[in-house]
């Protein structure tokens, strides 16, 4: 087996200081001591080889943009620990403009005979036959649910819940927020607290399976003058009509360098599996 093809896949059972724009964090967060022995008692290592995800990941049709975010996204990693597996039907939640996961997961489902299905309105229909699908991912999207309407995220999780098949997976991705920071203020910001998806996929069924650290960032403090989207790849440097959050004044050159250095945001990653 090619050392290429090892994925370490962390479970560790932790929820990372994180923070709102121009918020702190609360001081009965983990301490580093803390967080360093939750990461010395973590399971070993999970070696996994999946050739057809290695070949869509490294695959000349991804745009290079997309391919520059991977240091920061780590397709293989997080799909792995999410539990892709060949011949999969994946539902991907609201994909966006750009599509960085589907230009992945949908060569992927052609070349392993599975199904790839992207929803950008699931209250008005998941396109999938109910029961059916074995992986639901939802990436960057809980803030914007929250933001636009705090009663949406629950009716969404249902919808994902019925699509699923018994022992499917709920896989996220998300900008993170200090815990014991409220939804109402962080999610303007492009962040949420862990335990806020947590709560949300448990009330809606769905059991916390394992959380992983492969997408955190500890340089991101989350206060940026026009929050997540300040960091790359949006790289915001003004003011944007008709946000309250965001500051007068535009970066200068040398803030938009240090945001830059800062890299992708701090993200929680989830493995929710519907029981079977």
């Amino acid at each position: 087996m090619r050392a290429s093809r090892l994925v370490l896949v962390t479970t560790l059972a932790l929820i990372s200081a994180g923070a709102a724009a121009a918020q702190t964090a609360p001081s009965s967060g983990e301490t580093p001591a803390q967080r360093e022995a939750r990461r010395e008692a973590m399971p070993p290592p999970v070696l996994q080889e999946d050739e057809a995800l290695q070949a869509a990941i490294g695959s000349d049709a991804r745009p290079a943009a997309d391919v520059a975010r991977d240091a920061f996204r780590h397709p293989f990693e997080t799909l792995t620990f999410w539990g892709l597996t060949p011949g999969s039907t994946v539902v991907e939640i609201e994909p966006g403009r750009g599509g960085w996961w589907s230009a992945i997961l949908q060569p992927y489902a052609q070349a392993t005979g599975g199904t790839y299905v992207p929803v950008n309105r699931p209250l008005e229909g998941m396109v999938v036959a109910d029961g059916t699908a074995d992986m639901i991912v939802v990436a960057r999207a809980f803030h914007n649910w929250h933001r636009s309407n705090p009663q949406r995220t629950g009716p969404y999780l249902a919808a994902f819940f019925k699509a699923l098949k018994p022992g499917g997976i709920l896989a996220v991705e998300q900008h993170r927020a200090f815990e014991g920071l409220n939804a109402d203020v962080t999610a303007p910001t492009g962040y949420v607290p862990e335990s806020h998806v947590i709560h949300a996929a448990q009330a809606a069924g769905f059991v916390l399976e394992a959380r992983s650290e492969l997408n955190a960032n500890p340089r991101d403090d989350r206060n940026h003058p026009f929050g997540v989207w300040t960091l790359p790849p949006v790289r915001t440097s003004a003011a944007r009509e008709g946000n309250a959050t965001d500051r007068a004044t535009p970066l200068t050159e040398a803030e938009r360098t240090e945001y830059d250095a800062i890299g992708e945001s701090d993200r929680m990653t989830l493995r929710f599996r519907k029981p079977a």
